[in-house]
């Protein structure tokens, strides 16, 4: 028994590490799997720093009066109109004398190419010095914004690009000619400071992008305030992020003086659409063993299973495989790009079920799951109802005004207690379904 409370233990561990290790992963991963924008119908929240000025918002990249080469890079990206979040921020990031912003958007809203735009518009290509300065939390985080630089400005060659970033090894005493530097905040101020290849002086843009991930990195927080503090007044301080929770607030005003302010109303996720049951079970091996009595039920859409840690994860896409079925599955050891393909190929419809831990999830919208398993009840990390989080799982699957289904696998007092308690909470009667009615699963899930 003690060790079985020893590997939950380091099973509570590791999800909780996985979960900050995670953020910038996270983040990747969805631009890598993003191939459009994400149809917001998110409200958009404006604070201007001066409530008086006029308040301008754009429905074509035309009405922006952008450099021909740029517009021309604009839409052989594919975009053809402004996403919900560029309507509002453009006009302020290309606004003269320039505005400083804070901005709060997900990933799928076109904000990397909105302020790519702003770093191209103001850039003076016969200036052989950097002049525009974007800060990201990782190497991979800074190429994805890079490969967005060299796409939109395909049809404007004079301007450079240039990575600072760990392995970018240069001589010293040189000066960079490149206009536009993307990095991590410790080269980044290294190159600043130390070596001195960037005059800070001469930088008129600087854009901090995903400032909720940054801050989980002390170091990454102290050092973007260092780069800050060395850029001239007028410079235009630009910072992103998806989240705003009270940390990422004070950071974000200590970044950017008299900010404008975007934000995203949250969308109302609803369970209205949603039909929810439980299945009642005394073991794992009951759990696995009522999942692969409605296996073939699930199986005429897809469904995506829920698991609390990668150890479950990893034993349930093991048990499903033995038996016979073709599962994906998503787990945080894997490599990003590898996340990125495993969730192409269940997307593509090539898996028809995915196991995944909690984290590894978050954020993917796939839009043909309209089943969900929760093999774990989602709890926080002291064992309460994670009531957020099963409104996220479940709530992927009654999107579009689609019906879903979602089941609860419950196989304890604890964990009937948790499900009673999201109950409650949602004001929505969970039924208990009985595995062996398939006929009633077939229904919902058909």
């Amino acid at each position: 028994m003690a060790t079985d409370s020893w590997a939950q233990a380091v099973d509570e561990q590791e999800a909780a590490a996985e979960s900050v290790n995670d953020k910038a992963a996270q983040s990747l991963l969805n631009k890598l799997i993003r191939n459009n924008l994400v149809n917001t119908t998110n409200q958009v929240e404006v604070l201007q720093k001066d409530p008086n000025s006029p308040l301008y918002s754009v429905k074509s990249f035309e009405e922006l009066r952008l450099k021909p080469q740029l517009l021309q890079g604009v839409y052989a990206m594919g975009f053809n109109r402004p996403s919900k979040i560029q309507e509002t921020a453009l006009p302020m990031m290309l606004a003269e004398p320039p505005q400083n912003l804070i901005a709060q958007s997900q990933s799928g809203t076109g904000k990397t190419a909105a302020f790519v735009l702003a770093m191209l518009s103001h850039v003076d290509p016969n200036n052989k010095y950097p002049q525009c300065l974007c800060v990201s939390p990782t190497y991979e985080l800074a190429l994805q914004t890079g490969k967005v630089i060299e796409q939109m400005g395909k049809y404007y060659p004079e301007v450079k690009l240039v990575y600072a970033i760990r392995g970018n090894k240069l001589q010293r005493g040189m000066k960079l000619q490149e206009q536009i530097v993307i990095g991590t905040p410790g080269t980044m101020l290294d190159w600043c400071s130390k070596f001195k290849f960037i005059d800070p002086k001469k930088i008129k843009v600087f854009v901090l992008d995903e400032a909720d991930v940054m801050i989980a990195t002390q170091g990454h927080q102290d050092q973007s305030i260092r780069i800050q503090r060395m850029l001239p007044k007028n410079c235009q301080m630009l910072l992103f992020s998806a989240t705003f929770e009270e940390t990422v607030w004070s950071f974000a005003q200590r970044i950017v003086p008299d900010p404008n302010i975007i934000k995203l109303k949250r969308e109302e996720e609803t369970l209205d659409t949603i039909k929810q049951y439980f299945v009642l079970c005394n073991s794992k091996e009951e759990k696995f063993q009522a999942l692969c009595n409605i296996y073939g039920a699930i199986t005429i859409a897809q469904a995506m299973i829920f698991c609390h840690t990668r150890r479950t994860a990893g034993w349930l896409a093991g048990e499903l495989s033995r038996e016979g079925h073709q599962v994906a599955l998503l787990s945080g050891e894997m490599q990003v790009e590898q996340r990125a393909a495993v969730i192409e190929r269940f997307r593509d419809g090539k898996e028809k079920v995915l196991v995944t831990t909690n984290v590894c999830a978050r954020g993917i919208d796939v839009e043909q799951v309209s089943v969900v398993i929760n093999f774990d009840l989602p709890v926080d990390k002291d064992g309460n109802p994670d009531n957020e989080t099963y409104l996220h799982r479940i709530g992927r699957t009654g999107r579009f005004g689609k019906r879903g289904l979602a089941i609860n696998m419950v196989d304890s007092k604890m964990s009937m207690n948790i499900l009673n308690r999201i109950q409650d909470h949602f004001n929505k009667k969970i039924e208990r379904l009985d595995t062996d009615d398939l006929d009633e699963i077939e229904k919902i899930a058909s």
